[in-house]
C-alpha cells in the first residue's frame, strides 16, 4: 500500500531570507518630499559645524569629533590649526604638541597619534593632499566610512550621507530608514531621499537631531514636520510655524 501521507513541501533556497520583510520607510514618497522640502525651507543653506579652514584640516577636525561634541573639538583645533594647517606643519609640530592642543577632547593621546599619522601617510602616499575618493580616505589613519563621507560632501560637493549619533537615531526613531547599523541606515537614506534634496539632507538631519529631535527629549513642538512623523514618541502633531532660521554663525570659512 502507498504512502498518502501528503510530503512536505521544501522551500526553495533563500525563500527563507525573502520572507525576511526588511525594514521600510513609515513614509510615502510625497511624505519624504514634503519632510525635505520644508528642511530646506527652514535652513536653505545648512552647514557642518565643525570649524576648518580647508579638506586637511576638516578631516583632522572630522577625525576628533568621535565621541567629542563639535563645540569641544571646535575650541581645542582653532589654536591648533592656526599654527598646523597643512599636513606638513602637523608632522614638524609632532605628537607631544598635538596632544597638548587637543588634551581637552575625550582620547586625545590616540587621537594625537591618529593626527601624525593620517598626516605622514597624506605626504607620504598623497603628496601632501587630500584624496577626493571614499576608498583612498579610509585608509588614513582614523577616518572611518563616517568621516569619509562628511569630507565627500563639505570639503568636495559631493552628496554623501554620513550617519552619526544624531541621524541614526533620527532615522530610527522617526521611523524614516530604519537599520540596524549605520552602513544600513545610509544605504535606505540614498535610496529615499530625493535626488534635488540629498546635496543637503546630511546636515538637515544632523542639525534637526543636535537642536529639535534631540536625544533625551524630543521638542515636538518646535518641528516643522510635526504633522507628518510618525515617531510612536511624537508628542505633539502640529507642526511648529515655517520660517527660515537665521543664518548659521560658524567662526571658520567653509
Amino acid at each position: 500500500m502507498k504512502n498518502t501521507k501528503p510530503k512536505s513541501k521544501v522551500a526553495p533556497a533563500g525563500a527563507a531570507k525573502r520572507r525576511v520583510s526588511r525594514p521600510r520607510s513609515a513614509y510615502s514618497k510625497d511624505e519624504i518630499r514634503e519632510i525635505f522640502r520644508r528642511f530646506s525651507i527652514q535652513r536653505p543653506e545648512p552647514k557642518g559645524e565643525l570649524e576648518h579652514v580647508n579638506p586637511f584640516t576638516l578631516v583632522v577636525a572630522v577625525a576628533l569629533s568621535a565621541q567629542a561634541t563639535d563645540a569641544g573639538v571646535n575650541k581645542a583645533t582653532r589654536a591648533l590649526f592656526a599654527v598646523a594647517d597643512t599636513p606638513e606643519k602637523m608632522l614638524a609640530l609632532g605628537e607631544d604638541r598635538v596632544r597638548d592642543y587637543i588634551k581637552t577632547i575625550g582620547l586625545f593621546r590616540n587621537k594625537a597619534k591618529n593626527v601624525i599619522a593620517l598626516s605622514r601617510k597624506l605626504v607620504d602616499d598623497f603628496g601632501g593632499a587630500v584624496p577626493r575618493s571614499r576608498e583612498e580616505l579610509v585608509t588614513l589613519p582614523g577616518v572611518g566610512r563616517k568621516t569619509a563621507n562628511v569630507v565627500l560632501s563639505m570639503a568636495f560637493g559631493q552628496a554623501t550621507i554620513a550617519v552619526d549619533t544624531h541621524i541614526f537615531r533620527i532615522a530610527n526613531r522617526i521611523c524614516l530608514a530604519p537599520g540596524k547599523t549605520p552602513d544600513e541606515v545610509e544605504a535606505r537614506l540614498m535610496q529615499v531621499i530625493p535626488d534635488d534634496y540629498l546635496y543637503h539632507a546630511h546636515h538637515w538631519l544632523i542639525l534637526h537631531g543636535r537642536y529639535v529631535c534631540k536625544a533625551r527629549k524630543p521638542e515636538c513642538e518646535r518641528c516643522v514636520i510635526a504633522d507628518i512623523c510618525k515617531s510612536p514618541e511624537k508628542t505633539c502633531d502640529i507642526p511648529a510655524p515655517l520660517v527660515e532660521l537665521p543664518p548659521q554663525a560658524i567662526a571658520a570659512a567653509q
